[in-house]
């Protein structure tokens, strides 16, 4: 079972989480810090960043989605678009 911690400290503007992690990843955190210079928490950053981003865009193409199936998200064929931009075939 994982902990997470959350502390905020407002002068950095920053949110402190300490989570337990499995040794694997533990140690491949650790090769890959050493391996090129960088720390561990440039890498944890980037991995959450980059995962952060994608689950917002899953979840925001599936409430658009969720929108169209019910009707109230209006949607444009490629000549409705192509027409209203006066663009030729």
């Amino acid at each position: 079972m994982s902990v997470l911690v959350c502390m905020y400290n407002r002068k950095y503007g920053e949110i402190m989480l300490a989570i337990q992690l499995p040794i694997e990843i533990e140690d491949r955190l650790d090769h890959l810090a050493e391996m090129t210079g960088k720390t561990k928490r440039f890498y944890v950053e980037e991995a959450v960043l980059t995962h952060l981003e994608d689950l917002e865009d899953y979840y925001q193409a599936a409430e658009v989605s969720a929108r169209v199936k019910q009707g109230k998200e209006q949607v444009y064929s490629v000549q409705d678009v192509r027409n209203a931009l006066g663009l030729e075939d």
